[in-house]
């Protein structure tokens, strides 16, 4: 194994470790809400500057081995892709941070409802970043298209949350306050599915040198990486 091999595996160990302090975070983030656990949700609160300090670590190792070794073709792909999810991962630990803040507040007020639609979307998302992964590690596109697939699944569990708090609060606006506070929770459970997708199109990019987003991907090209993804099966 060459040097250069070396550095990319342990460029590859630190997205891991990211990943899962990342996935931990919202994990916990969620249950903090749901369990109505304040000490849970301060401990999300509090791993945050590691999360911070260690995306850092990775775009900093990232800057060095592109500079240092000059390297070429998927190498370079490799590193700038790990580049970005490490970008992407930072951002879901912020996100988990945001759910956490927002659970100690609805924790100091009188329960709604229980939690139906969140914590499937929790379930989801911790899926779809898990997989999003593993599908760098292995280098696995077909997995990548089932994650984009999973996207739509949160967009449509988004707007059922959304639609039945919107008439909870016709009936009796003085929830309104309580409403809104569990549309940001839903909505930020989507921005991590939306994270996740990102990567997936990234390590189809590492993997097969074709990026299919400027941002995030539009839906008429989810719809051809699903059509994709469906007639590889075939």
């Amino acid at each position: 194994m060459g040097i250069l091999d070396d550095e990319l595996r342990k460029l590859k160990e630190r997205i891991i470790i990211l990943s899962c302090l990342v996935e931990e975070g919202i994990r916990k983030a969620v249950k903090a809400l749901i369990e109505r656990d304040n000490e849970l949700a301060k401990q999300v609160i509090s791993r945050d500057n590691l999360i911070n300090g260690l995306e850092v670590d990775i775009n900093e190792e990232c800057i060095r081995l592109i500079a240092l070794r000059q390297p070429m073709a998927k190498d370079l792909r490799f590193i700038t892709t790990a580049m970005k999810i490490s970008t992407d991962l930072e951002r879901m630990g912020d996100i988990a941070v945001n759910i956490a803040e927002r659970a100690i507040e609805l924790n100091q007020e009188p329960f709604l409802k229980p939690f139906v639609n969140i914590p499937k979307m929790a379930e989801i998302t911790e899926s779809m970043v898990e997989d999003a992964i593993n599908a760098f590690v292995k280098e696995d596109v077909d997995l990548c298209y089932e994650i984009i697939q999973r996207d739509e699944e949160v967009d449509e569990l988004l707007e059922k949350n959304h639609n039945e708090l919107f008439s909870l609060m016709i009936k009796n606006p003085e929830i309104i306050p309580l409403a809104l506070k569990r549309m940001f929770i839903a909505k930020y459970l989507e921005r991590v599915s939306d994270h996740a997708t990102n990567i997936a199109e990234m390590v189809i990019y590492m993997v097969e040198g074709k990026m299919l987003r400027g941002t995030f991907v539009t839906s008429e090209i989810q719809k051809l990486c699903l059509e994709d993804f469906i007639s590889r099966q075939k």
